[in-house]
């Protein structure tokens, strides 16, 4: 028998009748015939010579008599206050955040394994057994702090029901909020007000990333905006993501959860100076009170950014080498109209405007003609292609299949690395594909890992 298995009801029976004129010799060999030592035989038998046949019966509970690290139940109250103070107040409660957050009011707080048992014995925890393990996600981060920045806009609604947007604009390396700017809309202006705002607090940064929105980059579609033309006056890079591919801007878009979690426990703003003044109040929280834990260590937003030297800034580039600003497009012409929209000799802004005549197809420049293929394509870039008759683009040697309702249209081929994405020229993804074997001749559109499906 196992030393550690409890013995038999059976046996334990047997030993608490055993006879006291029992032979000599008999003891030992019960034992060996039933695998138990002598000392438990007699353990039992004066179990039961002291509490009763009854109690021998039942082996003793091995339970310690004390547990210096069970957690009582006062603690345990503790920290479910402190989970729903945070949870009040708009900021995040999961088991880490209340770690730390009693760790920083100096109380005692038990691992974070053990808040995590807390809350679901409580039933006050969010069960999410489909959610990806943090140790799986794999983060880029820039090497110091204004290496890069992200902005970005989001809709968000006041009394009556009025929406407006807030813009954040926010350090890649550090996580810290750089600015915010609260407008009506989401236009070129507001977007060139909030990085303003930053920069004159910050400093100028290497790199701007925004989405492809027509307030802030449009430069994929085919024109240069307020916002590309002054950050590149100041030596900045701008850059975008691809289209629909908002993971890119995820610091940004994870941001934006933050903070709507945190303005709906806060009373809903009548006008955009209380919502500007909620939002600046956030931004202090979460720069300097809230511990980030996408951050080595869990340290706040300020103290990755005060860790770290800042980046160098730009050179500002000549004014030689600025892109001109484009437009969407030339002058249109109204539906059946003989002349132009703008009349030669026109007055406007208080300048003398003169229509130039539309060009002949001998007059245009034939280097401007858009193919349909690349026959040598970089290791990553973007071109505007005229999608062939049946439907298809060459790239390389290969034939990428958009279907046949796109033949004759332009479109815009980004690639990199990975993959080759194609979209239309308003930003809408049309497919997406993963390079395929060197030699492949034809990809078709199910091969698309990403399509437009109407």
């Amino acid at each position: 028998m196992n030393r550690n298995e409890p013995v038999n009801a059976r046996i334990r029976l047997a030993i608490a009748q055993w006879p006291d004129d029992a032979p000599r010799g008999s003891v030992t060999t019960f034992c060996d015939e039933h695998g138990i030592t002598r000392k438990t035989f007699y353990a039992i038998r004066a179990r039961a010579r002291d509490e009763g046949q009854a109690a021998a019966l039942e082996p003793r509970s091995r339970r310690p008599k004390t547990s210096p690290t069970k957690l009582t139940e006062d603690l345990k109250q503790d920290a479910l206050k402190v989970r729903a103070a945070l949870e009040s107040s708009g900021l995040d409660h999961g088991p880490i955040s209340v770690h730390d957050k009693m760790v920083s009011l100096k109380m005692q707080a038990p691992s974070i394994a053990s808040l995590a048992r807390i809350f679901r014995e409580k039933n006050v925890a969010r069960l999410e057994p489909k959610k990806k393990p943090r140790a799986s996600y794999r983060r880029f981060v820039y090497p110091a702090p204004n290496a890069c920045w992200q902005l970005d806009a989001t809709e968000y609604v006041l009394t009556g029901g009025r929406k407006c947007v807030i813009f954040q604009l926010q350090d890649d390396h550090s996580r810290r909020a750089l600015a915010t700017h609260v407008a009506s809309g989401e236009t070129s202006e507001a977007a060139l007000a909030v990085v303003k705002k930053g920069i004159g607090a910050h400093g100028v940064p290497q790199r701007l990333l925004t989405d492809n929105g027509m307030a802030l980059n449009p430069s994929r579609r085919g024109w240069e905006g307020q916002l590309v033309t002054y950050v590149s006056s100041l030596g900045v890079e701008p850059i975008t993501g691809k289209p629909y591919k908002p993971t890119t801007q995820g610091k940004n878009e994870r941001f934006h959860q933050t903070l709507f979690r945190w303005l709906d426990k806060q009373p809903l703003a009548q006008t955009h100076g209380e919502l500007q003044a909620q939002v600046d109040r956030f931004d202090l929280i979460y720069n300097t009170e809230r511990p980030h834990q996408g951050l080595p260590g869990r340290i706040t937003p300020q103290q990755s950014w005060d860790a770290t030297a800042i980046a160098e800034a730009p050179r500002p580039k000549p004014v030689s080498d600025l892109p001109e600003p484009r437009g969407p497009g030339p002058v249109a012409q109204l539906p059946g109209a003989t002349e132009p929209v703008v009349d030669a000799g026109t007055e406007t802004a208080g300048r003398t405007t003169t229509a130039l005549p539309a060009p002949t197809p001998q007059e245009t420049d034939p280097s401007q003609k858009i193919s349909g293929s690349i026959a040598h394509p970089a290791v990553t870039g973007s071109q505007k292609l005229r999608v062939y008759p049946n439907g298809v683009v060459s790239i390389g040697r290969t034939l990428f299949s958009l279907t046949k309702r796109m033949g004759g249209r332009i479109v815009i081929a980004d690639w990199d690395l990975e993959g080759i994405l194609f979209a239309s020229t308003e930003g809408e993804v049309i497919a997406e594909y993963f390079w395929p074997p060197e030699g492949t001749a034809y990809v078709g559109i199910s091969k698309a890992r990403t399509r437009y499906r109407k």
